[in-house]
């Protein structure tokens, strides 16, 4: 997760104080998490693996035939074709939640834990306290990251659940507060954070390989005597992330299919899965289908079927 944005000096968040700052990223949060929506949207109705439209044929870089699956932009259009544009926002109320309440979490555990207490890396600092001190801004990361999801992970699993019924046009999950009544009702308190552990766990892997891995490549890979040095060592950090969240990606997507498997919704039941008695057993089967990267890229899907056996038009 990236860290605090800083307010531009003399702005209307330094005027209001840290109340003002704290809105403004609880603003920014929600406004980043309704323009991707569409797309978290698309990706999770592909993660169900919920295919709505048929596969085409086209040529890839090597110029073989292959099927490839709707993109992006096809499966929205789709979406608006069944239920409008607004439909393209279906699930987005609970989501705000989540992501407002993720925000004012963080908020909080950092007042409580303050950073200034922290210490930060510096280029005078020698290999041996330079990971220490790594470590230890890894573990207020991790601690921040994992209190915030246990909060927001409710509103998640609620989201989640009223955007997979697109797929079997079910309104089980018409509001916020019927469906928060409706899982305390039909799978008690442990049902508002079923997906919780592997979504903890890909945080936390996530943040540990990429801070360790941006140190180590910016310590014995950069070159102090490089002009370019700290440019370089400013972009390690998300390029890392880039990279880290391809290999944790399928934590995140177990995690989304238990938060809406055997909930009695279509999406959830076979013959999109089966009824999975714990996410282990989400991730075996995944495997075993070679599906743990589903819905991972929405721009060039390929399709599991050889395109020799479709004729050319």
């Amino acid at each position: 997760p990236a860290g605090p944005l800083s307010p531009p000096a003399g702005g209307a968040a330094d005027a209001a104080g840290p109340e003002g700052a704290e809105a403004m990223f609880v603003l920014l949060g929600a406004g980043l998490a309704a323009a991707s929506h569409p797309l978290l949207y698309v990706k999770l109705l592909v993660q169900v693996g919920h295919e709505p439209l048929p596969p085409t044929i086209g040529r890839n870089v090597l110029g073989r035939k292959v099927l490839y699956l709707p993109g992006f932009f096809t499966y929205a259009r789709h979406i608006v074709e069944v239920d409008g544009k607004r439909g393209l926002f279906r699930g987005l109320t609970p989501r705000l939640i989540s992501s407002t309440l993720s925000t004012i979490t963080r908020g909080s555990v950092k007042k409580a834990f303050p950073l200034e207490d922290m210490e930060h890396v510096s280029n005078k600092d020698d290999v041996k306290t330079s990971l220490r001190k790594v470590v230890r801004e890894t573990s207020h990361e991790m601690m921040m990251q994992c209190v915030s999801r246990l909060v927001s992970h409710p509103l998640h699993v609620i989201s989640m659940r009223c955007m997979v019924q697109f797929v079997g046009r079910e309104v089980k999950y018409s509001g916020v507060f019927s469906a928060i009544g409706r899982i305390f009702k039909e799978e008690g308190i442990l049902g508002f954070f079923v997906g919780l552990v592997p979504h903890i766990l890909g945080d936390v892997i996530f943040l540990w390989c990429c801070n360790l891995l941006a140190h180590f490549i910016n310590t014995y890979a950069v070159d102090d005597n490089f002009s370019q040095a700290s440019v370089i060592r400013s972009y390690t950090k998300f390029v890392m992330g880039i990279a880290v969240s391809m290999l944790t990606y399928p934590f995140l997507l177990v995690g989304d299919l238990m938060a809406v498997n055997n909930c009695g919704l279509r999406a959830g039941l076979p013959p999109y899965a089966p009824v999975f008695a714990s996410w282990i057993h989400c991730w075996r089967y995944l495997s075993a289908q070679g599906q743990l990267f589903r819905g991972s890229s929405l721009l060039f899907r390929r399709a599991s079927v050889p395109a020799a056996s479709f004729p050319m038009d």
